[in-house]
C-alpha cells in the first residue's frame, strides 16, 4: 500500500470534512470510526460505504475491509497522477444505525462446538424454523468445526470483488503459506440471501473435482462467515477480451465438465456466466 500522505473526505448531511492522513497503512477501521462520530455526534456510527469504479457502494466494518479500501484508493490514485491529474479526495459514506452488537437482524446463532449435544445451531426465530433451515444451520455448524483455517491466519490484501452479499478479497494463510480467496459475508442480509449462502457454502464443501474451486475453510466471527477458496490468479473470464477459438474450446470443455459433475449430486448450476468462470495460469478453469 502506497504510504504517502491522502485526503478522507467525510461526507455527511451537513457537509464534507476533510482530513489529511500521513501514514494510511497505520490507519485501522476503528481510528476512522471515531473520527467520523466526531463529525456526527448526533447519529450511531457503525460503519461506512465507498464506490468503487461503477460507482457501486461497499461498506466497511473492519479492518481487512478498511485495507482493501485503502489498496483500491491507491491504485485509483496512481492512475490519475499517470494520467497527469490531481487526486480525487478518498470520499466516505458514514452509515448510521444499528450498534454492532444488533446487527444479525434475523437473529441467526450458530454453535461451533463439536459436542451434539449441545446443537443449538438451528436457534432462529420461529418464522425461519423449518426442516429446510434446520438442516443447513445443522451442515454450517459441521462445516465450521471442520475448518482448518482461523481468523487469524489470516492476512488480507486486496479486495478483488463485491456481490451476492459479500466481498471476495485476496488473502495469505500464514501457516498454510498458500495465497486463498476469502469470501466475506456479513449476516445483516434477508432471509433468503442467508439460504443461498448457506446452500451455496454445503456445495462447495462436498465437491471434490478439478473443475469446480476448491474449499479449504470457513470461519464464523462478528456477525461475519468467511469463506475461504483456490485462489485463481487469472481472474474471472469478464476481464478478458478477445479469445482465440483454441483457448475457448478449452474453456468449453472444462464448463461441461464443471457442470456435469455438478449434475452426478442433482446440483443445477442456475448462473452460467463469465465472471463465474475462474481461471489461473497454469491453464486450468
Amino acid at each position: 500500500m502506497d504510504t504517502e500522505a491522502i485526503v478522507i473526505r467525510i461526507k455527511t448531511p451537513s457537509g464534507d470534512m476533510d482530513s489529511s492522513v500521513d501514514c494510511p497503512s497505520l490507519l485501522n477501521f476503528n481510528d476512522l470510526l471515531v473520527a467520523i462520530r466526531d463529525v456526527m455526534p448526533e447519529a450511531t456510527v457503525t460503519a461506512f460505504e465507498y464506490e468503487d469504479e461503477v460507482g457501486d457502494r461497499i461498506t466497511v466494518r473492519s479492518d481487512e475491509e478498511l485495507k482493501a479500501m485503502l489498496s483500491y484508493y491507491c491504485n485509483t490514485m496512481n492512475e490519475q497522477r499517470m494520467n497527469g491529474l490531481l487526486p480525487d479526495p478518498l470520499q466516505i459514506f458514514p452509515r448510521a444505525g444499528k450498534t454492532p452488537g444488533i446487527r444479525n437482524i434475523h437473529g441467526l446463532k450458530v454453535n461451533t462446538r463439536p459436542n451434539p449435544a449441545n446443537d443449538c445451531t438451528h436457534a432462529v426465530p420461529d418464522s425461519m424454523a423449518n426442516n429446510s433451515l434446520k438442516k443447513s444451520s445443522a451442515e454450517l455448524k459441521r462445516i465450521l468445526t471442520n475448518g482448518q483455517i482461523n481468523a487469524q491466519d489470516i492476512h488480507y490484501q486486496e479486495q478483488l470483488g463485491h456481490g451476492n452479499g459479500g466481498t471476495v478479497y485476496k488473502a495469505y494463510h500464514i501457516h498454510g503459506k498458500r495465497v486463498l480467496a476469502v469470501k466475506v459475508i456479513p449476516l445483516d442480509i434477508t432471509v433468503e440471501l442467508q439460504k443461498q449462502i448457506m446452500s451455496e457454502l454445503e456445495i462447495l464443501y462436498k465437491c471434490d473435482s478439478p473443475y469446480i474451486i476448491t474449499f479449504f475453510s470457513a470461519f464464523f466471527v462478528e456477525n461475519r462467515i468467511s469463506i475461504c477458496t483456490e485462489f485463481m490468479d487469472g481472474g474471472s473470464l469478464d476481464v478478458y477480451k478477445r479469445i482465440p477459438e483454441h483457448v475457448l474450446g478449452r474453456i468449453a470443455v472444462a464448463v461441461v465438465k464443471g457442470l456435469t459433475y455438478l449434475w452426478s449430486p442433482k446440483i443445477l448450476h442456475r448462473d452460467v456466466k463469465p465472471s463465474n468462470m475462474l481461471v489461473n495460469t497454469r491453464g486450468q478453469v
